[in-house]
């Protein structure tokens, strides 16, 4: 009976201490859609927190989380050997959570109760955040008379991104989901955040939810038929907006069209001459371009995989890259060879693992394969939906987006990276209830 009574009173000493943590944790999500000054604030503090409170934890070492540190290390080192000093050390700083988060889960672990409840914070933050999005382009539209106001970059900003605010709406979709007992809030959660993912018109991320519907949907293939129907009824409502609204109709139909071998006319992008949509042939294999070609998602992705592989050919950046940030340089000098239009200078790789490749170095490269890798298996072994849409996404999304080479997205993956694939106060209750 003393031996319950400890473990009981230590557990509640434990539920207290890490109440503060919960919310920190929560506040770091939550805040990502937010002006970055805020989002900096909530990562400080949740850093110092962990730091002044280290000394009531027991440092607990975890291997899945040397994996984003050695990533930071290396970005680091890049700046001995990187081709634009500036800029490499300017992008340190935005990367730093690569570094200071996954210290600060070697001090602070959370059961699975408590990541529930960060998870909860942050879905509840994005639903909130969404009915923002949509009052506003009401109001807007109400205004203008513009129904562009309800899509893309236009319902959130091209600094928030349409992509970015597409995932986080999917892994809060999901939580909301999995949840057995819905409320009628619950549900209506469900709508908007779906409503909202369509809106904001990202193919990758329309397709992968439709992919993590159907697989959820084959994985309750146990539930019974009426549940089987809403999951149908889920993905046919995706399907069915995808094709109604004529602003995500006219995305997808152009990135059709450039699988092709004939180029077609772009209508869309300018009225004063004819506009071409570069076909993924073209992308590939064509030498110069003309500054009328506009180059579609796909077309373009290609081609920065496409100018990739000539300057690893080119370069010796096979170990090191061309450092942190600094491939910019050599993506206008492949514009100017290509004869492409000088905006396309401004895009980096759209590709996570090129972009990691390009900038860094094979190893570099290995370690985000490793991370994603880690993470969906860790996922599978654990059944945990909401974790397999996160790691299924990243995956999915990195083919499309450099993503961690911004603010937003660093924050969000290396958050929710160290708390869904840390588990070791789950694993040291257990090994208490064997001892009692």
């Amino acid at each position: 009976m003393g031996n319950i009574y400890n473990y009981l009173m230590t557990a509640w000493q434990e539920e207290r201490k890490n109440n503060l943590f919960v919310l920190l944790a929560a506040l770091v999500l939550v805040t990502i859609p937010l002006p970055y000054i805020f989002n900096s604030i909530a990562v400080i503090v949740f850093v110092m927190s962990s730091i002044v409170n280290a000394k009531n934890y027991k440092f607990n070492f975890q291997k899945i989380l040397i994996y984003p540190i050695a990533l930071y290390l290396i970005m680091a080192l890049s700046i001995i050997w990187t081709i634009d000093f500036k800029t490499t050390f300017e992008a340190l700083s935005k990367e730093l959570s690569l570094l200071v988060l996954p210290l600060c889960f070697f001090i602070i672990q959370f059961s699975k109760a408590d990541k529930l409840k960060i998870l909860s914070y942050f879905s509840h933050a994005i639903f909130g955040y969404c009915v923002f999005y949509l009052i506003k382009a009401i109001v807007r539209y109400c205004l203008t008379n513009d129904t562009s106001v309800f899509f893309y970059h236009e319902l959130v900003t091209l600094d928030v991104n349409a992509i970015h605010v597409s995932v986080y709406c999917v892994v809060s979709f999901f939580y909301f989901l999995v949840k057995i007992n819905k409320t009628t809030f619950d549900k209506i959660a469900l709508i908007i955040l779906a409503m909202v993912t369509i809106l904001l018109s990202s193919k990758n991320i329309i397709l992968t939810f439709v992919l993590l519907l159907l697989i959820y949907a084959f994985y309750n293939r146990k539930n019974t038929v009426k549940k089987s129907y809403v999951y149908i009824f889920l993905i046919l409502a995706v399907a069915a907006s995808t094709l109604f609204f004529n602003k995500i109709k006219e995305r997808f139909e152009i990135e059709i069209q450039s699988t092709g071998t004939e180029k077609t006319i772009n209508n869309s992008i300018s009225n004063e001459g004819a506009v071409y949509n570069v076909t993924i042939n073209e992308a590939w294999n064509k030498d110069k371009f003309q500054h009328n070609d506009f180059f579609p998602g796909t077309a373009l992705r290609v081609y920065q995989i496409r100018i990739f592989k000539e300057l690893l050919q080119e370069e010796n950046i096979f170990f090191t890259g061309f450092g942190l940030n600094a491939s910019w340089a050599k993506i206008k000098e492949k514009r100017i060879e290509h004869n492409l239009y000088p905006g396309y200078e401004r895009f980096n790789f759209h590709n996570q693992y090129v972009q990691n490749f390009a900038d860094l170095g094979v190893f570099a490269f290995l370690l985000l394969i490793i991370m994603v890798l880690l993470t969906l298996k860790i996922a599978i072994r654990n059944k945990d939906f909401i974790h397999f849409s996160f790691a299924v996404l990243m995956i999915s999304l990195f083919l499309t987006e450099s993503f961690l080479w911004r603010q937003r997205g660093v924050v969000f993956f290396t958050m929710l990276y160290c708390l869904l694939n840390t588990n070791l106060m789950d694993q040291n209750l257990k090994r208490k209830l064997k001892i009692i």
